[in-house]
């Protein structure tokens, strides 16, 4: 596989990442305004920081926990339908995106051209987003819907506990 193909499957295959964009689309369409897209641009391009760490060499302990936190505070903030001022989301956001990218950046395969391998994972990672942003929108027009999306919420921040157990 190619890098850019290599790239678009890695957010694909990993629960733990495709959980976390998910819930960032999800979390961003729950609060709704302006926030429906500043975390999900946010995020990825944040995530590429993260990469870059990796790549350089640049040592950042636990992000495997960081990654399984991500799962639990995302789904959590679902969960309880928190809406945090835009920079505390932002700071949250920037703070996951960086431990998911190192990931990545850590995971490169050698055979692939690195540059296409971030490409690919990053639009993924949006794809990944805008299916949250379209599972959030669509569920918010009726109190049962909306109590729906923080069940959602709820069954993510599980899915990050069990990734923090294995």
């Amino acid at each position: 596989m190619d890098g850019i193909g290599s790239g678009f499957s890695h957010p694909l295959t990993g629960p733990d990442h495709f959980l976390a964009m998910f819930a960032v689309g999800l979390w961003g369409a729950q609060m709704g305004g302006s926030q429906v897209w500043r975390l999900a641009v946010t995020f990825p391009m944040i995530m590429v920081v993260g990469v870059m760490l990796a790549m350089f060499g640049l040592p950042l302990p636990h992000v495997e926990l960081g990654i399984a936190l991500s799962v639990i505070t995302l789904g959590a903030a679902i969960g309880f339908a928190w809406h945090p001022r835009s920079w505390v989301a932002l700071t949250l956001i920037a703070f996951f995106a960086i431990c998911h990218g190192y990931a990545h950046g850590t995971e490169l395969p050698k055979a692939v051209n690195p540059t296409d391998f971030v490409i690919g994972f990053v639009i993924a990672t949006g794809l990944i987003h805008i299916l949250g942003i379209g599972v959030g929108l669509a569920l918010q027009n009726t109190l049962q819907k909306r109590r729906l999306v923080r069940y959602l919420g709820a069954l993510i921040a599980l899915g990050g506990v069990y990734f923090l157990m294995v």
